[in-house]
Protein backbone atom coordinates (compact mmCIF):
# COMPACT_ATOMS: atom_id res chain seq x y z
CA UNK A 1 0.00 0.00 0.00
CA UNK A 2 1.65 3.29 -1.19
CA UNK A 3 1.11 6.71 1.10
CA UNK A 4 0.60 9.67 -1.07
CA UNK A 5 4.09 10.89 -0.27
CA UNK A 6 5.87 8.33 -2.09
CA UNK A 7 6.48 6.44 0.46
CA UNK A 8 5.72 2.76 1.15
CA UNK A 9 3.04 2.61 4.21
CA UNK A 10 4.24 -0.21 7.13
CA UNK A 11 2.20 -3.46 6.45
CA UNK A 12 0.58 -4.84 9.63
CA UNK A 13 3.38 -7.48 10.50
CA UNK A 14 5.69 -4.59 10.53
CA UNK A 15 3.71 -2.49 12.91
CA UNK A 16 3.14 -5.48 14.64
CA UNK A 17 6.93 -6.38 15.05
CA UNK A 18 7.52 -2.38 15.86
CA UNK A 19 5.12 -2.65 18.82
CA UNK A 20 6.08 -6.30 20.00
CA UNK A 21 7.10 -6.53 23.67
CA UNK A 22 10.08 -7.43 24.86
CA UNK A 23 10.80 -11.30 24.24
CA UNK A 24 11.34 -13.78 26.58
CA UNK A 25 14.79 -14.02 26.81
CA UNK A 26 14.88 -10.21 28.19
CA UNK A 27 12.93 -10.66 30.82
CA UNK A 28 14.74 -12.02 33.38
CA UNK A 29 16.64 -8.61 32.91
CA UNK A 30 13.89 -6.83 33.60
CA UNK A 31 13.36 -8.92 36.78
CA UNK A 32 16.94 -8.42 37.61
CA UNK A 33 16.92 -5.11 37.41
CA UNK A 34 13.53 -4.83 39.10
CA UNK A 35 14.92 -6.84 41.87
CA UNK A 36 18.11 -5.26 42.20
CA UNK A 37 16.88 -1.54 42.70
CA UNK A 38 14.68 -2.85 45.53
CA UNK A 39 17.24 -4.95 46.86
CA UNK A 40 19.32 -1.39 46.68
CA UNK A 41 16.19 0.30 48.30
CA UNK A 42 15.92 -2.44 50.83
CA UNK A 43 20.06 -2.29 51.64
CA UNK A 44 19.95 1.35 52.16
CA UNK A 45 16.83 0.76 54.55
CA UNK A 46 18.42 -1.46 56.76
CA UNK A 47 21.80 0.64 56.83
CA UNK A 48 19.63 3.51 57.98
CA UNK A 49 17.90 1.56 60.37
CA UNK A 50 21.42 0.06 61.81
CA UNK A 51 22.74 3.33 61.91
CA UNK A 52 19.67 4.81 64.29
CA UNK A 53 20.18 1.81 66.47
CA UNK A 54 24.13 2.23 66.75
CA UNK A 55 23.38 6.30 67.56
CA UNK A 56 20.83 5.02 70.78
CA UNK A 57 23.05 2.74 71.99
CA UNK A 58 25.64 4.54 74.87
CA UNK A 59 29.14 4.31 74.36
CA UNK A 60 31.36 2.18 76.61
CA UNK A 61 32.93 5.13 77.88
CA UNK A 62 29.25 6.49 79.44
CA UNK A 63 28.67 3.23 80.76
CA UNK A 64 26.74 4.24 84.37
CA UNK A 65 29.01 3.78 87.28
CA UNK A 66 27.42 1.28 90.44
CA UNK A 67 28.72 2.45 93.63
CA UNK A 68 29.23 -0.62 96.13
CA UNK A 69 29.32 -0.34 99.94
CA UNK A 70 32.26 -1.25 101.65
CA UNK A 71 30.75 -3.24 104.00
CA UNK A 72 29.90 -5.80 100.87
CA UNK A 73 33.57 -6.07 100.54
CA UNK A 74 34.66 -6.74 104.13
CA UNK A 75 34.58 -10.28 104.32
CA UNK A 76 37.07 -9.97 102.06
CA UNK A 77 39.56 -7.68 103.32
CA UNK A 78 39.03 -8.44 107.05
CA UNK A 79 41.25 -10.67 108.96
CA UNK A 80 39.09 -13.33 110.73
CA UNK A 81 41.98 -13.35 114.04
CA UNK A 82 41.57 -9.84 114.61
CA UNK A 83 38.07 -8.84 112.70
CA UNK A 84 40.52 -5.56 111.41
CA UNK A 85 41.58 -4.27 107.95
CA UNK A 86 44.32 -6.93 106.64
CA UNK A 87 47.64 -5.43 107.22
CA UNK A 88 50.37 -7.21 105.32
CA UNK A 89 48.21 -9.76 104.45
CA UNK A 90 49.41 -13.38 104.16
CA UNK A 91 48.07 -15.98 102.45
CA UNK A 92 48.28 -20.07 103.55
CA UNK A 93 49.28 -21.99 100.07
CA UNK A 94 47.05 -25.22 101.30
CA UNK A 95 44.23 -23.68 101.98
CA UNK A 96 44.52 -20.03 100.63
CA UNK A 97 43.22 -18.17 103.25
CA UNK A 98 44.38 -14.81 104.38
CA UNK A 99 45.08 -13.17 107.02
CA UNK A 100 47.09 -9.97 108.73
CA UNK A 101 51.33 -11.18 108.75
CA UNK A 102 51.42 -10.75 112.53
CA UNK A 103 47.70 -12.39 113.18
CA UNK A 104 49.17 -15.43 111.87
CA UNK A 105 52.71 -15.65 113.03
CA UNK A 106 51.30 -15.40 116.48
CA UNK A 107 48.57 -18.19 115.83
CA UNK A 108 50.65 -20.63 114.41
CA UNK A 109 52.96 -20.09 117.68
CA UNK A 110 50.39 -22.50 119.67
CA UNK A 111 48.88 -24.83 116.91
CA UNK A 112 49.72 -25.62 113.39
CA UNK A 113 45.96 -25.71 111.85
CA UNK A 114 44.57 -22.79 109.82
CA UNK A 115 42.33 -20.97 112.10
CA UNK A 116 39.51 -20.68 109.56
CA UNK A 117 39.46 -24.71 108.32
CA UNK A 118 41.33 -26.14 110.47
CA UNK A 119 43.73 -28.09 107.70
CA UNK A 120 47.17 -29.42 109.01
CA UNK A 121 48.95 -26.59 107.49
CA UNK A 122 52.32 -27.80 108.22
CA UNK A 123 53.22 -30.72 110.44
CA UNK A 124 56.03 -29.06 112.58
CA UNK A 125 56.70 -25.84 110.66
CA UNK A 126 53.51 -24.29 109.46
CA UNK A 127 55.56 -20.98 108.99
CA UNK A 128 56.99 -22.84 105.51
CA UNK A 129 53.55 -22.70 103.77
CA UNK A 130 52.87 -19.23 104.45
CA UNK A 131 53.04 -16.36 101.43
CA UNK A 132 52.67 -12.47 101.45
CA UNK A 133 49.65 -11.40 99.56
CA UNK A 134 51.27 -7.51 97.60
CA UNK A 135 48.35 -7.58 95.42
CA UNK A 136 45.51 -7.71 97.85
CA UNK A 137 47.25 -5.34 100.37
CA UNK A 138 47.02 -3.26 97.66
CA UNK A 139 43.51 -3.67 96.66
CA UNK A 140 42.77 -3.19 100.65
CA UNK A 141 44.81 0.28 100.77
CA UNK A 142 42.76 2.04 97.84
CA UNK A 143 39.89 0.54 99.40
CA UNK A 144 40.39 1.93 102.62
CA UNK A 145 40.67 5.53 102.92
CA UNK A 146 43.90 6.51 105.07
CA UNK A 147 44.32 3.23 106.37
CA UNK A 148 48.30 2.85 105.02
CA UNK A 149 49.13 6.49 106.24
CA UNK A 150 47.51 5.62 109.20
CA UNK A 151 49.43 2.29 109.54
CA UNK A 152 53.36 4.09 108.58
CA UNK A 153 52.29 6.53 111.45
CA UNK A 154 51.43 3.98 113.75
CA UNK A 155 54.92 2.00 112.61
CA UNK A 156 56.87 5.45 112.84
CA UNK A 157 55.32 6.15 116.14
CA UNK A 158 56.51 2.95 117.18
CA UNK A 159 60.01 2.62 116.64
CA UNK A 160 60.27 5.78 117.58
CA UNK A 161 59.28 5.29 121.48
CA UNK A 162 61.69 2.60 121.27
CA UNK A 163 64.76 4.94 120.01
CA UNK A 164 64.80 2.76 117.09
CA UNK A 165 65.60 3.00 113.43
CA UNK A 166 62.42 2.96 111.20
CA UNK A 167 62.77 0.34 108.70
CA UNK A 168 62.61 1.12 104.87
CA UNK A 169 60.66 -0.64 102.40
CA UNK A 170 62.77 -2.24 99.81
CA UNK A 171 62.15 -0.33 96.84
CA UNK A 172 62.13 -2.63 93.70
CA UNK A 173 65.04 -1.99 91.35
CA UNK A 174 64.47 -2.06 87.18
CA UNK A 175 66.05 -5.45 85.90
CA UNK A 176 68.31 -4.97 83.20
CA UNK A 177 67.78 -6.73 80.18
CA UNK A 178 70.71 -8.81 80.20
CA UNK A 179 69.52 -9.83 83.35
CA UNK A 180 66.01 -10.49 82.24
CA UNK A 181 66.88 -12.92 79.78
CA UNK A 182 68.43 -15.34 82.23
CA UNK A 183 65.87 -17.91 83.43
CA UNK A 184 65.92 -18.49 86.95
CA UNK A 185 64.66 -21.63 89.14
CA UNK A 186 62.34 -20.89 92.01
CA UNK A 187 63.52 -22.85 94.95
CA UNK A 188 61.78 -23.22 98.21
CA UNK A 189 62.63 -20.46 101.31
CA UNK A 190 63.56 -23.61 103.90
CA UNK A 191 64.36 -27.07 103.37
CA UNK A 192 63.71 -29.67 105.92
CA UNK A 193 67.20 -31.81 106.05
CA UNK A 194 65.98 -35.27 104.95
CA UNK A 195 67.90 -36.92 108.09
CA UNK A 196 64.73 -34.90 110.25
CA UNK A 197 61.85 -37.86 109.36
CA UNK A 198 59.79 -37.76 112.36
CA UNK A 199 57.56 -35.57 113.32
CA UNK A 200 56.57 -35.73 117.08
CA UNK A 201 53.47 -33.49 118.71
CA UNK A 202 54.23 -33.23 122.75
CA UNK A 203 51.00 -33.53 124.54
CA UNK A 204 50.86 -32.10 128.19
CA UNK A 205 48.90 -34.39 130.24
CA UNK A 206 49.40 -32.76 133.96
CA UNK A 207 51.85 -32.72 137.17
CA UNK A 208 51.71 -34.33 140.39
CA UNK A 209 51.98 -31.83 143.11
CA UNK A 210 55.46 -31.49 144.33
CA UNK A 211 57.07 -31.12 141.17
CA UNK A 212 58.03 -27.45 141.63
CA UNK A 213 57.48 -24.69 139.47
CA UNK A 214 58.18 -25.29 135.51
CA UNK A 215 57.65 -23.05 132.44
CA UNK A 216 55.05 -24.53 129.62
CA UNK A 217 55.86 -25.93 126.73
CA UNK A 218 55.48 -23.30 123.94
CA UNK A 219 56.28 -25.26 120.69
CA UNK A 220 55.01 -28.70 121.12
CA UNK A 221 55.14 -29.64 117.62
CA UNK A 222 58.97 -30.96 116.92
CA UNK A 223 60.99 -32.57 113.93
CA UNK A 224 63.46 -35.05 114.63
CA UNK A 225 65.49 -37.77 113.48
CA UNK A 226 63.46 -41.30 113.58
CA UNK A 227 67.12 -42.62 115.29
CA UNK A 228 66.38 -40.21 118.51
CA UNK A 229 65.49 -41.52 121.46
CA UNK A 230 63.04 -41.36 124.45
CA UNK A 231 65.86 -40.13 126.61
CA UNK A 232 66.69 -37.49 124.07
CA UNK A 233 62.68 -36.31 123.84
CA UNK A 234 63.15 -35.99 127.70
CA UNK A 235 66.31 -34.03 127.44
CA UNK A 236 64.53 -31.61 125.52
CA UNK A 237 61.52 -31.19 127.43
CA UNK A 238 63.35 -30.65 130.67
CA UNK A 239 65.66 -27.77 128.82
CA UNK A 240 62.44 -26.25 127.63
CA UNK A 241 60.20 -26.53 130.62
CA UNK A 242 62.95 -25.95 133.21
CA UNK A 243 62.22 -28.52 135.24
CA UNK A 244 63.67 -30.00 138.82
CA UNK A 245 65.97 -32.47 138.98
CA UNK A 246 63.29 -33.85 141.72
CA UNK A 247 60.28 -34.16 138.20
CA UNK A 248 60.20 -37.34 136.29
CA UNK A 249 58.79 -36.76 132.86
CA UNK A 250 56.93 -40.27 132.10
CA UNK A 251 56.28 -40.52 127.94
CA UNK A 252 53.18 -42.10 127.02
CA UNK A 253 52.60 -43.94 123.60
CA UNK A 254 48.97 -45.13 123.30
CA UNK A 255 48.63 -47.29 126.62
CA UNK A 256 52.31 -47.95 126.73
CA UNK A 257 54.97 -46.22 128.88
CA UNK A 258 57.78 -45.80 126.78
CA UNK A 259 61.61 -46.68 127.86
CA UNK A 260 64.88 -44.13 127.50
CA UNK A 261 66.60 -46.85 125.22
CA UNK A 262 63.51 -47.06 122.64
CA UNK A 263 63.97 -44.89 119.45
CA UNK A 264 61.20 -43.15 117.48
CA UNK A 265 61.62 -45.51 114.59
CA UNK A 266 61.09 -48.57 117.34
CA UNK A 267 58.32 -46.94 118.30
CA UNK A 268 56.05 -46.40 115.03
CA UNK A 269 57.15 -50.25 113.97
CA UNK A 270 55.66 -51.37 117.29
CA UNK A 271 52.37 -49.19 117.90
CA UNK A 272 51.68 -48.39 114.18
CA UNK A 273 48.81 -46.60 113.10
CA UNK A 274 47.24 -46.31 116.39
CA UNK A 275 50.58 -43.65 117.47
CA UNK A 276 49.94 -41.39 114.26
CA UNK A 277 47.85 -38.37 114.24
CA UNK A 278 47.18 -36.19 111.12
CA UNK A 279 51.21 -37.28 110.29
CA UNK A 280 52.49 -36.84 113.74
CA UNK A 281 53.78 -39.10 116.09
CA UNK A 282 51.93 -38.70 119.29
CA UNK A 283 53.79 -38.59 122.71
CA UNK A 284 52.00 -37.70 126.16
CA UNK A 285 54.07 -37.15 128.67
CA UNK A 286 53.30 -36.80 132.42
CA UNK A 287 55.93 -34.87 135.25
CA UNK A 288 55.68 -37.06 138.44
CA UNK A 289 57.74 -36.77 141.74
CA UNK A 290 61.41 -39.02 141.10
CA UNK A 291 61.20 -41.95 143.28
CA UNK A 292 65.00 -40.35 144.55
CA UNK A 293 63.66 -37.51 145.99
CA UNK A 294 61.25 -39.58 148.38
CA UNK A 295 63.94 -41.26 150.16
Amino acid sequence: MECKNGGSAPSEEEEMEGTAPPSAASAPEAMRSSFGENEGMSGEEEGEEDDEGIGEQPSGGEAEEHMINLTDLNPYILCSICKGYLIDATTITECLHTFCKSCIVKHFYYTNRCPKCNIVVHQTQPLYNIRLDRQLQDIVFKLVVDLEQREKNQMYAFYKERGLDVPKHNVPQPISSSRAKQKKTIEPVFRIPPELDVSLLLEFMGAEKGTGSFKPLEKKYVRVSGEATIGHVEKFLRRKMELNTTCQVDIICGDHLLEHFQTLKEILSAIGEKAIQDGLLVLHFVLVLSPLSLT
